[in-house]
């Protein structure tokens, strides 16, 4: 433990960076700590450059700074799956020593480049903080875009309208370069003209951003997609996987949609995540009830199940899936939709093959699906995001550029139990619809289900671990944003000024 030790100092900075940063996030949600958690980073790195070993010690000082961080973000992934595999707590542990070991190279990163090239860290510090949470949404199996920085605002829609141009990334990178001229500005507080540059250029961000934010509310063209039901069963996991429970849980949603129709008339019935606890290849009496209550009330069902497919040299392969029985009943017709983006471990295990772990209980055994299809229903266009693929944002980005009307969610958030993991996994719809200027069902098993608009504001939304039926009127917009054209291009340029910074520090070097 020597090698990890830090001069008493660092610590309560630390400490406090953790928890502020913890703040930002669900279910706290507060907006000030969005421009305030970074500071502490910023503060240790500058004391950091003026130690005998300033490599070791940013090393050290970041490693602490993102395992404290993240263990208090994440703690829900022990506390949460403790009762279904006791391999959370590893699992868990894994996590955030990675994560750790990634605040370790950003802060050795970014003290070794202003270092070598005297920049100041209002230039190196949001580029780098930037890249490292894009590298984290994009290392293959590992990926894990939970929760940047950017997202901590979803609560404030207003303030991150200028997502349809940055996206998520670009908010991140600006929260950050806030964060940064504060913690300059107090560390030169006796330089009043820097802190009035420092702190004014904050403010005259915040402003604009603002500004933008109320015109685009007020000038925004908003239409009416068409009236969705989105069920809440309320299946706790431990009933909803026993076997004598199966067909009393099919039942239980049949009549929830049936009265829903007959109560509202929707235009579209959204079930649930894996709300059809098995395969229909194993139940095909199953679909021919989904099916006739289709038919005979004539309202689409889009519902979440599971899905097997045999390959051609004769694997089985198993999928997170999703049916659409359209308002004749058929289901033939339309592509299966099979999960894109799994879950690390629970679903699948990174880097091997699935087989190998179908016979292990809560282990990832299903394999990733390759397509995104776009279905049609009398109201209009959607795609379909299944669990935690919300927080990916090229696949709600591909779907609007293939022309859907619409997103549509759906999730089983039991796994998590009463912790703050199903406000953060709603978040990331907000940044999600305003990046596309598109309206977002959202069904939820065990909750949060709700609705959002191309503004990121959210309607009727439910509360967790009860069973509910939510009917609205959702509206998206026909705009084609730059963020939808252009993608994640402050991700991109980021990555560039990273390869910049790095090749002119060992420039200078030499």
């Amino acid at each position: 433990m020597k090698a990890l030790a830090l001069p008493r100092g660092d610590w309560p900075l630390i400490v406090g960076g953790a928890i502020l940063l913890c703040t930002a996030y669900p279910p706290f949600h507060l907006v000030v700590p969005s421009f305030v958690c970074l500071i502490p980073a910023v503060w240790l790195i500058s004391a950091g450059a003026l130690d005998q070993r300033p490599l070791r010690r940013h090393l050290v000082q970041g490693f602490w700074f993102g395992l404290l961080s993240n263990g208090l973000i994440l703690y829900w992934m022990v506390v949460a799956l403790w009762r279904f595999t006791k391999l959370s707590a590893l699992g868990y542990g894994a996590t955030i020593v990675v994560l750790g070991l990634t605040g370790a190279a950003l802060f050795a990163l970014t003290g070794w480049v202003a270092r070598r090239t005297s920049l100041s860290l209002l230039v190196v510090f949001p580029v780098l903080w930037t890249m490292a949470e894009w590298l984290i949404g994009h290392l293959s199996d590992v990926r894990f875009p939970w929760l940047g920085l950017g997202t901590s605002l979803s609560r404030a829609p207003t303030l991150v309208q200028i997502a349809d141009v940055v996206g998520a990334r670009g908010l991140t990178l600006l929260l950050a370069a806030a964060n940064t001229a504060l913690a300059l500005a107090w560390l030169r507080r006796h330089n009043r003209p820097q802190v009035v540059a420092l702190a004014g250029g904050v403010a005259a961000g915040i402003v604009f951003a603002l500004g933008y934010g109320i015109v685009r509310e007020r000038t925004l063209s908003l239409r009416p997609v068409g009236n969705i039901v989105v069920l809440q069963p309320n299946v706790d996991y431990d009933e909803k996987w026993q076997p004598g429970n199966r067909d009393a849980i099919l039942q239980r949603v049949l009549d929830m949609s049936a009265q829903a129709i007959e109560q509202t008339e929707p235009d579209l019935v959204v079930w649930p995540e894996a709300a059809v606890p098995d395969y229909f290849i194993r139940r095909p009496n199953w679909a021919t009830r989904i099916a006739e209550l289709a038919r005979e009330s004539r309202t689409p069902q889009f519902v979440g199940g599971l899905d097997a497919e045999r390959t051609a040299d004769g694997r089985i392969e198993v999928f997170n899936a999703a049916f659409l029985f359209d308002s004749l009943g058929r289901s033939d017709a339309y592509p299966v939709y099979h999960k894109r983006y799994l879950v690390p471990i629970t679903e699948r295990v990174p880097f091997l093959p699935p087989r190998w772990f179908r016979s292990l209980e809560h282990f990832g055994g299903a394999t990733p699906g390759r397509e995104t299809p776009v279905y049609r229903v009398g109201i209009g266009r959607f795609g379909t995001l299944i669990c935690y693929e919300s927080a990916f944002e090229d696949l709600s980005r591909s779907y609007r550029r293939q022309g859907a009307d619409f997103l549509l969610n759906i999730t089983n958030d039991a796994w998590f139990g009463r912790t703050s993991a199903p406000y953060q996994h709603a978040a990331h719809l907000v940044m999600r619809a305003i990046e596309n200027r598109v309206g977002i069902a959202r069904a939820a098993n065990t909750g949060i289900s709700e609705f959002v608009d191309p503004l990121g504001r959210e309607y009727r939304r439910t509360g967790l671990y009860v069973r509910a039926v939510e009917n609205h009127e959702l509206v998206t917009s026909d705009v084609m944003t730059i963020y939808t054209r252009w993608g994640d291009w402050v991700g991109t340029l980021n990555l560039m000024a990273t390869l910049f910074l790095v090749g002119y520090a060992l420039w200078r070097k030499r």
